[in-house]
């Protein structure tokens, strides 16, 4: 992967394909691996750039605290020193906290937002279940078993029985690309800050993205309940919903050909008058 220089850090960052450009913002605690499975999708249609967040894989870890506020202005370095603006930009669940920011602080670089697995913030939202909240946030016991419950509870019912071969993957990953646990928690408490924002902001922050924006989402997710896309719907001047059937929270790889088809057929139709 390459590096570039922005918002005072070094960012780690890789570009595949030909045509307009597609952002990938990661979620929390993954680098740019996290779309290895859609990439083979998205290299046909996309000049694609992938990247890691502050914390995460190859760019830098400094010491927190991390805001969203800061993540997304990682973000616009990036683009900025590619000399890209009106991209499409792809967010998952941490990732859509920021790409959300992103489209409302630097509006040049948006044309069209993918949110996966996210909200809009405030206290209003359905909160994630209790169980994948203590896994989020208590990080103690045996590597390999923690790692294994968590994918339990990001992934649909059965999905670990179903497809041993995609736990092994991960759970490979994630011992060896591990997020240092001081900056794991400062991505956690960025993502946790999202909850501060009062219902006027919260209304003002989504209705200030005036472009078209597919909001997705797993019908058993468990971290960020599939329930909060009619809430974001209602605020966004421009959204649509899909809901992928047998997919939890993480169904860009639990399903990667639904999720790619869903999100190629958005970028690339003609909906500026997206309806709900």
């Amino acid at each position: 992967m390459r590096t570039v220089k922005t918002n005072g850090i070094n960012l780690a960052y890789e570009i595949q394909g030909q045509g307009h450009p597609l952002l990938l913002i990661a979620p929390l605690g993954y680098s740019s691996w996290f779309w290895n499975k859609l990439l083979p999708y998205f290299a046909g249609h996309f000049k694609t750039i992938t990247f890691d967040n502050r914390g995460a894989g190859g760019s830098d870890k400094p010491d927190g605290p991390y805001t969203i506020a800061l993540m997304a202005a990682d973000t616009a370095g990036l683009l900025d020193e590619l000399g890209l603006s009106g991209a499409f930009v792809f967010g998952y669940s941490l990732g859509g906290y920021i790409a959300q920011e992103l489209a409302i602080t630097r509006p040049d670089l948006v044309s069209r937002l993918v949110l996966a697995g996210t909200n809009h913030g405030g206290r209003n939202v359905i909160p994630t279940t209790p169980e994948a909240l203590e896994l989020m946030t208590k990080r103690e016991g045996d590597p390999i078993e923690l790692i294994k419950r968590g994918i339990e509870v990001a992934t649909a019912p059965g999905f670990s029985q179903r497809r041993p071969e995609v736990v092994k993957e991960l759970v490979e990953y994630r011992l060896t690309n591990p997020v240092p646990p001081a900056q794991y928690q400062a991505q956690v408490s960025a993502g946790l800050g999202m909850l501060n924002y009062s219902d006027e902001q919260v209304r003002q922050r989504s209705a200030s993205i005036r472009v078209p924006v597919l909001i997705l989402f797993g019908q058993h997710d468990h971290v960020i309940p599939a329930g909060n896309a009619q809430l974001m719907a209602e605020k966004l001047p421009h959204a649509e919903i899909r809901i992928l059937p047998d997919t939890g929270h993480m169904c860009a790889i639990e399903d990667p050909a639904a999720t790619a088809k869903v999100v190629i057929e958005f970028l690339t139709t003609d909906n500026t008058d997206v309806h709900r």
